[in-house]
């Protein structure tokens, strides 16, 4: 859950902060537009304060990890499609295999936490950690 908050929200102000070069060095697909680039930027910046709320929440953990795997799997679906039209040609390949990868990880988390929900009635209603 604390990776998830760390990447989500270094990923949001890299965004922000930076537009071209996220543009240049992470996402260089079709034409950049700084302003698009800043949009997604809140919704990393969304999911990676929902994981730390996740963290103390163990009620928010399975909404949080089914969620940001909707995300990820239709994320790399559109990474998939367009895998050849990033330059340099190699970055497009990164990226949908990491977020293969991530995807995985998510649906391994998520059963971990639906485990725990199930076995822990205090864990289903949202109580503290």
């Amino acid at each position: 859950m604390i990776a998830f908050a760390a990447y989500h929200l270094v990923l949001a102000l890299f965004m922000a902060i930076a537009p071209h070069a996220f543009f240049t060095d992470v996402g260089p697909f079709g034409a950049r537009n700084d302003h698009y680039v800043r949009d997604v930027a809140t919704y990393n910046a969304a999911l990676g304060v929902g994981f730390l709320i996740a963290v103390q929440r163990r009620g928010w953990r399975v909404p949080m990890l089914a969620i940001t795997l909707v995300q990820f799997a239709l994320h790399s679906v559109n990474h998939l499609v367009d895998i050849g039209d990033a330059h340099p040609a190699w970055n497009g390949y990164f990226d949908f295999f990491s977020l293969a990868i991530a995807t995985a990880l998510l649906v391994w988390l998520l059963r971990l936490a639906l485990a725990e929900a199930r076995s822990s009635p205090r864990a289903a209603k949202g109580a503290s950690v």
